[in-house]
């Protein structure tokens, strides 16, 4: 990393510190030329601002100058005072009170000497902080990050696309999960976000704490493309679960992604059984299924559909998260989530149904009363099943469809002649009942 110590060590350049003596360590990613009073506009961070301060005629003319240079957070300024006889002492005082390393630059200097061999000191910079990086690229994440901070002079974390914070080198300002969401939507934010190489259907991100310089941006590629590696060759540990366990069915429709997705969110859970769509993996915690709505805008598939079973053994538990998941993909929505125990029973029964059973099924109880409805206009199916969500209660059923309660009556009695079924039984209710639901 190239500071401003960094080039007061150049022979070359006998600069000259006369202010900001406490601030000599701060990286210079680049060097900048200007003879504006106010170049804030096109200043950026970590810049050596180097200028003749032509734009000096009198003392106030340094606030307006030094002040944009500390909002861009530039690394300091190298000042000649050749055409000013000396550097004025308001630019001193402006760079003192701003906090902004000031260099003086040999009346004897050319300019572009001094930008050349900044430009050489950056290129070398960079190429050793590569091979140093390079270096480390067998060691783990954390290792990996902790170089990487060091070499950009920022702060560096490794964010999953489910919201996961994987490694750091200091807090997060933000929850990783909306910095995930910002990148989804293309949101400016207070992070530069580098995605990390890799065929993974989840993807990493590098997340560095500032704005980058051009040769920092090619350095943090350099690191996320160690960090792809480093995730690739990561061995996945043997996983101990207890004899109850909680099992998860993830489907991506439209995608193969499930089991991407299922062992980057439950990276402790040991993996069952997948197919092109849906995968299945056992997990000692009931798992947050926050996390699939923040990954789902970085996915090819066009719905994510999980359910969770309920806790026991393996094999009842997977059957438990096989009904959940049929019981979800019915279900709208682009995140579909539904923990078996919050389904009931019937919902779990008919959810293990084929698709053509059920319509057989539907067709067989139902088939009169859907074709009386056809021929006569009229939707006795609908009425049968507010009755029957009802219990069976004319009174509330008929406050339901805004009948009088003897019209209520009127219609169950006939579509029980057409079923040949008697509403008022809880057994013929109960065939009905399935039959009706069998249509969701």
């Amino acid at each position: 990393m190239t500071t401003v110590k960094t080039l007061l060590g150049l022979p070359g350049l006998r600069l000259r510190p006369r202010a900001g003596t406490d601030l000599l360590d701060r990286p210079v990613t680049r060097i900048y030329v200007t003879e504006l009073s106010d170049p804030g506009r096109y200043l950026s961070a970590g810049e050596l601002v180097l200028s003749g301060l032509l734009w000096w005629h009198a003392p106030g003319d340094a606030e307006p100058f030094v002040a944009a240079l500390a909002r861009a957070g530039a690394a300091a300024l190298a000042a000649s005072g050749a055409d000013s006889d000396g550097i004025p002492d308001d630019v001193v005082d402006a760079c003192v009170r701003h906090r902004i390393p000031l260099l003086e630059v040999p009346a004897d200097l050319s300019f572009s000497v001094i930008t050349e061999q900044v430009v050489l000191a950056l290129a070398a910079a960079s190429d050793s902080a590569r091979k140093r990086l390079q270096a480390a690229a067998e060691a783990p994440v954390e290792t990996l990050l902790e170089r990487a901070a060091a070499e950009l002079g920022l702060p560096c974390w490794v964010l999953s696309g489910l919201g996961r914070l994987i490694a750091g080198t200091a807090p997060l300002p933000m929850p990783a999960g909306d910095v995930v969401r910002r990148h989804a939507a293309r949101e400016p934010g207070p992070l530069t976000l580098v995605p990390v190489e890799g065929r993974h259907a989840v993807p990493w991100l590098i997340a560095v704490g500032g704005p980058l310089s051009t040769a920092q941006a090619e350095l943090a590629e350099e690191v996320a493309g160690l960090v792809g590696v480093t995730r690739a060759r990561g061995p996945r540990l043997e996983v101990s679960l207890p004899e109850e366990v909680c099992v998860v069915g993830l489907r991506t429709e439209g995608s193969d992604e499930s089991r991407d997705v299922l062992s980057e969110w439950l990276p402790d859970a040991l993996l069952l059984e997948t197919a092109a769509e849906t995968s299945y993996a056992a997990t000692a915690l009931r798992p947050s299924p926050a996390e699939l709505s923040i990954v789902e805008p970085l996915l090819r598939a066009k719905r994510i559909v999980c359910g969770i079973g309920d806790p026991g053994p393996r094999d009842e538990a997977a059957q438990s998260a096989r009904y959940a998941v049929e019981v979800a993909a019915r279900r709208t929505g682009r995140v579909a989530v539904v923990p078996a125990g919050e389904v009931d029973v019937h919902e779990l029964l008919l959810a293990g149904t084929p698709d053509g059973l059920r319509a057989a099924l539907r067709r067989r109880v139902l088939g009169p009363l859907l074709a009386y409805d056809a021929e006569q206009h009229t939707d006795l199916v609908h009425t049968v099943r507010v009755f029957l969500e009802c219990s069976g209660s004319p009174t509330r059923a008929a406050k339901e469809l805004h009948v009088h309660v003897n019209t209520l009556r009127y219609r169950i009695g006939r579509a029980g002649e057409l079923l040949g079924a008697d509403l008022t039984e809880f057994t013929d209710q109960l065939d009905v009942y399935l039959a009706l639901r069998a249509g969701d």
